[in-house]
């Protein structure tokens, strides 16, 4: 797990020094931009196409290393049966 985090990371920051351009007030501005309430949406291009790429990446070796990758709900321990009579002890 550290790999991938590691990966993406560096992948991120390497997107945003190609998004500048090698200029560096606009990596500044860029990397001012980001921030806890930063919306997906508002991110550079680069850094949102990095994101995207290594998310991919990172689902795809998590199954390769037998992992299983489901939703929450369809991950849900099945409840109780429904309707009929509940189970317990009978006289």
């Amino acid at each position: 797990m550290q790999d991938i985090l590691y990966a993406v990371v560096a992948d991120a920051i390497a997107a945003l020094k190609d998004g500048a351009r090698g200029v560096p007030n606009i990596l500044l501005r860029d990397l001012a931009a980001v921030h806890p309430n930063t919306a997906f949406s508002d991110l550079p291009e680069p850094l949102r196409n990095a994101i995207a790429a290594n998310v991919r990446a990172a689902f795809a070796r998590l199954m390769k290393e037998g992992y299983t990758v489901a939703n929450s709900a369809a991950a849900a321990p099945p409840g109780p049966p429904r309707g009929g009579p509940s189970p317990g002890p009978t006289r």
